[in-house]
């Protein structure tokens, strides 16, 4: 039997009142209160499992692996950044915050004999540009780099397009225009000014400030100008738009007239220098001067005089060369037509060489000195050898004529130089040997120690050695054109140094445009020695002036519009058939006049040559013998060379076939 349930015990409650009427008996129910919450019950007795709380540890470990893990990486980033890649890092960050550019070292003077600037460098500006100051969170401008363009455009002379091009590249510098003026970057300041005005104005309002100049700036450096413009311009060359030689002395002594160009290096934010951080700088070394052998103004004569003929004959151009006849400088050298080497864009190209030493051409009978020194020299004859010149000479498969027709002439030696004839020439250097081709050997032989076909020893940019073939490689007619020069070439420099040689007594001076260098201290160093080479003896030096005397004193000769009041005159007329470089053929003439003053005490040579005159005569001695004159007597005065002393001797042109 189921055991059975205690008995319930009453637990006494609290007492009833009574009712308010008083009095026993039964009253009114009390209103029901809410019940108090029943007690829980007793459990029953049973086996029941505790709850407890899980462990903390695990959760814990992971997330100290998890940070563990990010710590670790952190380090290892660090690592990279500090250690392993440290110096890449660095570098980009100098790269991103340092500016670099080099320091233009400043270009050495070239001057005349006296001192005088022929060519020197002012002061200018590379104007530069920060590209990453034009992208538009930078410049707060979406077409910044078109806008700058535009502005700055006119004001550079540069293509819009290609200044845009430049402003969009990456990095943090580009060249937008080299050595601009000083007024050309006060202009672009004036224009910065005023847009960072502006952008600060908008700014204050709210707006963006743009501003699309503001990543413009520029670097100091230097401008090569000519303060005489065109004056010598053939010899001094010019610089191209990098400011290196790229023409004349300007390109062949580039080494020592550029100096060595420094570098500067410092750190900039926002476009400005932060002038805490430090700079690194090379000094530039600047140039050294050049004094050149011109005087300035007896090139200036010979300029003038060459390029008002050449423009009164309607020519091709013109060369003057005027020689210290004693020790090789050139005292002048002049082309026309010329050009201006401060403004190439308004020069021909044809012009921009120096055709004095860069042109090659037949000399004509300015050439037959060295026949006649030839002749001189080996015995063959004597300036009163008798000549018998016919109107016509048959040699070889040619029937050979003087310029002029004329009966036949009785002429000494040296009338045969004094009327310049071709005939007689011939004549005369065929006594150089027992056959043509003996004497063929000693003609060639005498015209390369007189240095045709040779280095005029200037060492000068494109400069022509000339022509001469061999003598067993002269044609027939060769043979007998080349004594009076026709079938050789050679430059104007080349004909002034024969006469110098001939001054001289014999003895051929290279000729040298350089006199020295002087460097950033002011030390000169006198330029070398030049070569000196004997080409004949004294004597012959001596008989040939007296003989070149009468060229231009005897009423006879070719060159009489070459004299000069109160001086011995030596000289000799050229007219040569031309070598038409695009006929390709003989087409017009080459006209030149060559000599040296005074006769009896030689210190100046020139030699004066015009290319196809069209107008007026084309005879050496009528349009070159006034130049000569022109140039010559102004060379006399500049150098103070006093008057001759003694008259001439007359040597006699003709001679009396009957005696």
């Amino acid at each position: 039997m189921p055991p059975k349930e205690p008995p319930r015990r009453r637990v006494p409650g609290p007492a009833r009142p009574r009712s308010a009427a008083g009095g026993q008996g039964r009253s009114r129910p009390a209103a029901r209160r809410s019940a108090p919450a029943p007690r829980p019950r007793a459990p029953r007795n049973r086996s029941t499992t505790p709850l407890r709380l899980g462990s903390p540890r695990p959760r814990l470990r992971l997330v100290s692996l998890a940070l563990t893990l990010v710590m670790l990486a952190f380090v290892v980033r660090l690592l990279q950044v500090q250690a392993v890649d440290a110096a890449a890092y660095s570098a980009k960050a100098k790269e991103n915050r340092y500016l670099s550019y080099t320091i233009s070292a400043e270009r050495g003077e070239i001057t005349d004999r006296s001192g005088i600037a022929l060519a020197t460098s002012v002061d200018a500006y590379d104007i530069t540009a920060d590209p990453s100051m034009f992208t538009p969170g930078f410049s707060k401008a979406p077409d910044a780099p078109q806008q700058a363009a535009a502005l700055l455009a006119p004001i550079l002379g540069t293509d819009a397009t290609e200044l845009t091009r430049k402003l969009s590249r990456k990095g943090r510098y580009v060249v937008l225009a080299r050595r601009q003026t000083p007024q050309v970057w006060n202009q672009i300041k004036d224009l910065k000014s005023v847009f960072a005005e502006k952008a600060g104005k908008d700014r204050a309002k709210g707006g963006p400030g743009a501003n699309v100049l503001a990543g413009v700036f520029q670097e100091s450096t230097t401008k090569r100008v000519y303060p005489n413009g065109g004056l010598a311009a053939g010899i001094l060359g010019y610089v191209n738009a990098d400011g290196k030689g790229a023409g004349g002395l300007e390109s062949q002594l580039d080494k020592e007239l550029a100096g060595e160009d420094g570098k500067i290096r410092y750190a900039q934010a926002g476009g400005r220098r932060v002038p805490t951080a430090g700079t690194e700088e090379v000094p530039a070394v600047p140039g050294a001067d050049i004094e050149l052998t011109i005087d300035r103004d007896i090139q200036w004569a010979a300029q003038q005089a060459i390029t008002d003929q050449v423009k009164k004959s309607k020519a091709d151009r013109g060369y003057v060369v005027v020689q210290n006849t004693r020790t090789g400088e050139v005292l002048a050298m002049a082309n026309a037509p010329g050009f201006d080497p401060n403004d190439l864009s308004q020069a021909d190209a044809a012009t921009l060489g120096n055709a004095a030493l860069q042109d090659v051409y037949e000399p004509g009978s300015t050439s037959k000195v060295m026949s006649m020194a030839a002749v001189l020299e080996e015995g063959a004859a004597t300036p009163g050898t008798h000549v018998t010149v016919p109107n016509r000479l048959h040699r070889g498969d040619r029937l050979f004529k003087d310029d002029i027709d004329h009966p036949t002439w009785y002429l000494t030696l040296n009338g045969v130089l004094a009327k310049s004839s071709n005939i007689g020439t011939i004549l005369a250097t065929g006594e150089l040997g027992k056959t043509q081709a003996e004497a063929n050997k000693v003609l060639y032989s005498y015209l390369r120690k007189f240095g045709i076909g040779s280095p005029t020893g200037l060492d000068y940019p494109g400069e022509t050695p000339g022509i001469l073939a061999r003598p067993k490689d002269w044609s027939t007619s060769q043979q007998y054109t080349i004594p009076f020069g026709q079938g050789l070439s050679l430059n104007a420099m080349q004909a002034a140094s024969i006469y110098s040689t001939i001054a001289n007594g014999g003895v051929r001076v290279a000729p040298t445009l350089v006199r020295g260098t002087k460097d950033a201290d002011g030390r000169f160093q006198a330029a070398a020695p030049p070569e000196r080479t004997r080409v004949v003896s004294a004597k012959t030096a001596k008989t040939l002036a007296t003989m070149l005397e009468s060229v231009v004193g005897d009423e006879e000769g070719t060159g009489t519009k070459a004299k000069i009041p109160g001086y011995r005159v030596a000289g000799k007329t050229g007219t040569a058939n031309r070598v038409d470089p695009v006929r390709g053929g003989y087409h017009g003439y080459t006209a030149s006049f060559a000599g040296f003053a005074p006769a009896d005490n030689p210190q100046i040579s020139v030699y004066c040559a015009i290319q196809n005159p069209t107008k007026g005569s084309y005879f050496g001695g009528q349009i070159c013998g006034p130049i000569y004159k022109q140039v010559m007597e102004f060379a006399l005065k500049t150098l103070q060379t006093p008057p001759s002393g003694s008259e001439p001797a007359r040597l006699p042109v003709s001679f009396d076939p009957g005696e």
